[in-house]
């Protein structure tokens, strides 16, 4: 049985920040990258709004920087994920590993991030980065003076919507059916912006495009009529599932799934267990909130080992 002092699992903005503060500290953390190394960010091309990167920075680039200065402190990265967990309220913690290996830890962050809700059309997946986005304010910029489709009816998507229609020239906003999910303030805002255009109980058939994104084809849930709309941008706009599910026995979770933590701390519902990133921020998920959460849960996690000597 292997036997840890801090153990972080995730390895985007939030985890590798995490492990910098921590390997600072000396508390020698084990990093776990999970499936996907570096987390969303390396999905996503031009970086322009993380301090330090007046140019912009690729993702991947970004996330490598860190793991780089993590390890440079002395962060051991394994290139795995944990399958299961056992967590106790100020306890050791368990983590068993694909391979049927458990790993204690006297501390656990969590950084696992969260997944954008897409509508599963083959095109999503393909015109990924090419035109098709889950994120506003990440990527509205790329979309200056040209027309742009946003899909859903909450708050969300009246939010980046909104936001959008700051660089696009128009802004369609598609929904399934025939008035808003989103609060009264956000769609009255949304109603009253002249660039954008509802197209009402209506969903999204297919992506049109080779290279990147030229339109959309829309249908009619009333009529069955489809139709073309022209656009350069795809923005899904449907929420995002954050990567808790292995937790939710053990600490509390929002009702979307996203981890409660203890004021502006990184603290969980368990001593000694602690969230960063994505997973448990509803609101901004962002690199650079991301970063500045997993800053606090190294801060924190290196004063509660402190105090349990």
């Amino acid at each position: 049985m292997q036997k840890e002092k801090l153990v972080i699992v995730g390895s985007g903005p939030a985890g590798y920040t995490a492990a910098i503060y921590a390997a600072r500290a000396n508390l020698n953390p084990l990093l776990y990258s999970g499936m996907l190394p570096g987390g969303l960010l390396t999905q996503t091309t031009e970086v322009e709004n993380f301090p330090g990167f007046p140019e912009g920075v690729q993702g991947f680039d970004l996330v490598t920087a860190m793991q780089a200065q993590a390890e440079r402190f002395g962060t051991r990265i394994e290139y795995d994920a944990v399958e299961k967990f056992e967590l106790t309220d100020g306890g050791i913690q368990k983590l068993i590993l694909p391979s049927g290996d458990v790993v204690e830890t006297e501390a656990l962050i969590i950084a696992t991030g969260a997944s954008p809700r897409y509508l599963g059309l083959p095109n999503e997946e393909r015109l990924r980065n090419h035109g098709v986005s889950a994120c506003a304010t990440c990527d509205g910029a790329f979309f200056k003076d040209v027309p742009v489709v946003v899909i859903g009816g909450g708050d969300s998507a009246m939010e980046e919507a909104t936001f959008l229609t700051r660089f696009a020239s128009k802004v369609y906003v598609v929904h399934r059916r025939d008035e808003l999910r989103a609060s009264p303030i956000m769609a009255e805002r949304a109603r009253a912006n002249p660039k954008i255009e509802f197209v009402w109980s209506s969903v999204v058939e297919d992506i049109l495009g080779q290279e990147s994104v030229e339109g959309i084809r829309v249908k009619s849930l009333k009529t069955g009529a489809t139709s073309e709309i022209a656009c350069k941008g795809y923005f899904a706009a449907l929420g995002h599932i954050p990567n808790t599910a292995p937790f939710k026995e053990f600490i509390q979770l929002d009702e979307h799934g996203f981890v409660v933590l203890s004021g502006d701390s990184s603290r969980t519902t368990l001593a000694g267990v602690f969230a960063a990133g994505d997973c448990a921020d509803p609101h901004y998920r962002q690199a650079i909130t991301a970063a500045g959460m997993g800053c606090k849960a190294g801060m924190d996690a290196e004063r509660y080992l402190e105090s349990k000597e």
